[in-house]
């Protein structure tokens, strides 16, 4: 398959010719152009990277060339081996380093692989920066040192105590609370990194019990690995035939966070968000963010505490960006992704699950009530194929001309927003596409917005 090259990596299936997917010719050509980059950003600087990675087969052989390259660019490396998205991006900074590569497809298959890209602050790389990258591959504008300036690796070792130290160090996350409430509680952790994670944060919280389930970072992904309710289904019986008060459930990589109700109901990922960013803003009010395809009901929860709610573009790095503008005290993605900043400016479900389970301590309260609390909205996933050579900026602005009497953002595509409910409508960047999101108090209503959106399309 090929190769797809954005502003925030590289990712690829395993295997192919030299011109196809991710194979050590374009790992080292796309590391070189990382490490370059790094370089350019430090002048006269001796400059130091970490590298760390989730647990899918290709990782051990995909690390090896990315130090290799990042040695032989005369950087330093410090190798992190297995450990979580959120750990490396926090490694950076607790190591002073000035990047980070993340070894990781998150929520993709097992043959699939990536490199994720991050700032000297651990962030991803903004727009910019990221297409220096990719001009610099384009182009081979490198220089590699000599013999005596290689880089050196600095170390190999496991950060993620360190992480769950700092997550225990926060105010509003309440070990003691957590410790009397006597949780037992599921954990699904798709035989990754989270399976060395969660377990310790857990421990570290003073949880009473915890069932594991494929907790073995082996990197054989016993169901589809991204965290959706039609590949939970095991896990959820589990935690109702147990009687666990919840489940927890994350991605390969650990940046996303679903919730499993203690019925053996999804507590919705979209909702993840929303009840941790109500803990946080009963204790600490302030602005939310969240991307434009992510639920109302932020905007909803926000308004009630008397902050202001935000919509960024679509991307972790745009959520970031926004949140620093409005200075916001919570923020993150409707698909389980929180970024809490008092600990770090990235997705991090080991912060997630840590004010998740202070929040449903203190509120006495089982899962499902929890959700109860919360506005109810439904949102309707759809794309639609647009015609051989049909421009998808022409479909969208041709849109966009059809609602001008409507509430309409066009920072990233489309959004319309109507009384019942909104659409978004979103181009794809390697399939031609564009992809329908609708929102609505009904599945009906959001389905009828979506086909609504679709028909037009059609019809254009």
């Amino acid at each position: 398959m090929p190769l797809i090259k954005s502003i925030s990596g590289i990712r690829g299936t395993i295997g192919g010719g030299p011109n196809d997917g991710l194979n050590p010719i374009n790992l080292t050509l796309f590391t070189s152009a990382y490490g370059q980059w790094v370089k350019n950003a430090h002048p006269k600087k001796k400059c130091k990277v970490v590298v760390g990675r989730d647990a899918r087969i290709s990782g051990e052989m995909v690390s090896s060339l990315v130090v290799g390259a990042l040695l032989g660019c005369g950087i330093d490396v410090v190798n992190l081996g297995l450990a979580t998205t959120p750990t490396v991006e926090m490694a950076v900074v607790e190591e002073q380093a000035h990047g980070g590569i993340i070894i990781t497809a998150s929520h993709n298959p097992r043959q699939w692989n990536a490199l994720k890209l991050l700032n000297q602050k651990g962030e991803f790389l903004s727009d910019a920066d990221g297409k220096h990258v990719l001009q610099i591959a384009e182009n081979n504008q490198f220089l590699f040192p000599e013999v005596d300036d290689l880089g050196v690796l600095l170390g190999e070792y496991d950060f993620t105590d360190k992480h769950i130290e700092k997550i225990l160090q926060l105010k509003l996350v309440d070990r003691k609370a957590i410790q009397q409430a006597g949780f037992r509680v599921a954990i699904d952790c798709v035989n990754s990194v989270g399976g060395i994670a969660i377990p310790r944060l857990l421990k570290a919280l003073g949880v009473d019990e915890v069932i594991e389930l494929y907790c073995d970072p082996t990197g054989e992904f016993p169901h589809n690995p991204e965290p959706l309710p039609e590949h939970l289904t095991e896990i959820s019986s589990i935690v109702a035939d147990k009687k666990a008060h919840l489940g927890f459930v994350v991605d390969p990589d650990v940046d996303r966070l679903a919730i499993v109700c203690e019925d053996g109901s999804m507590f919705g990922e979209e909702y993840t968000l929303v009840a941790v960013a109500d803990y946080v803003l009963a204790q600490t009010p302030g602005n939310t963010v969240s991307n434009l395809s992510s639920t109302a009901a932020l905007g909803d929860v926000t308004i009630k505490h008397g902050g202001q709610y935000f919509a960024s573009a679509v991307g972790e790095v745009n959520v970031v960006a926004m949140m620093k503008e409005c200075n916001a005290v919570i923020g993150g993605e409707g698909n389980g992704g929180i970024i809490y900043p008092p600990l770090h400016y990235g997705r991090d479900a080991l912060v997630g699950i840590a004010l998740f389970l202070s929040h449903l301590a203190k509120s006495k309260l089982t899962c499902t009530e929890m959700k109860a609390q919360y506005p109810e909205y439904f949102i309707s996933k759809n794309k639609i194929e647009i015609g051989h050579g049909e421009n998808p900026d022409g479909v969208l602005d041709k849109l966009k001309a059809h609602f001008v009497n409507h509430k309409i953002n066009a920072i990233d595509g489309l959004k319309v927003n109507f009384d019942e409910g909104w659409i978004h409508l979103r181009k794809s960047n390697t399939e031609p596409i564009i992809r329908v999101y609708a929102e609505a108090k009904t599945i009906s209503k959001a389905n009828e917005f979506a086909k609504l959106a679709m028909d037009l399309i059609e019809n254009l």
